[in-house]
């Protein structure tokens, strides 16, 4: 099943967030039709063990602020800052640390599932200015 409307929601504003706090390798994986617990992963990279932290409080922040507010069911990884695990039900944001990023691989290990685009909103504006 694809993604829901709403999971499509959730993950366009994490992604938005994640890019606001200037996290990198922003990818949406729709993998309804794998699991059966989420319609989508979000996956973010940070620099360091701070930015981590910021990308995550970001994402939270920004989820609250949604008409229908969504509170992650769920937090893995916050104490250490490498690699945090948001669960919001329609969707899991996965925030790590380049290092882990690379590591473990995750767009690879998903890499059947269908990808779906994100356009960071604030380099669309500024490539539309540009024109």
């Amino acid at each position: 099943m694809p993604v829901t409307e709403r999971a499509l929601e959730l993950a366009m504003a994490a992604a938005q967030a994640a890019a606001d706090k200037k996290a990198h390798d922003i990818t949406v994986i729709d993998v309804g039709d794998q699991l059966y617990i989420t319609d989508a992963f979000v996956i973010a990279s940070a620099s360091n063990e701070r930015q981590v932290m910021a990308v995550v409080d970001a994402i939270e922040e920004a989820l609250l602020n949604l008409p229908e507010k969504a509170k992650p069911e769920r937090r893995e990884g916050h104490q250490q800052g490498r690699w945090v695990l948001l669960d919001f039900h329609d969707i899991v944001v996965h925030v790590q640390h380049d290092e882990e990023r690379e590591f473990y691989a995750l767009d690879k290990l998903w890499k059947d599932c269908p990808i779906i685009p994100f356009v960071d909103r604030d380099l669309a504006e500024a490539g539309a200015e540009a024109q």
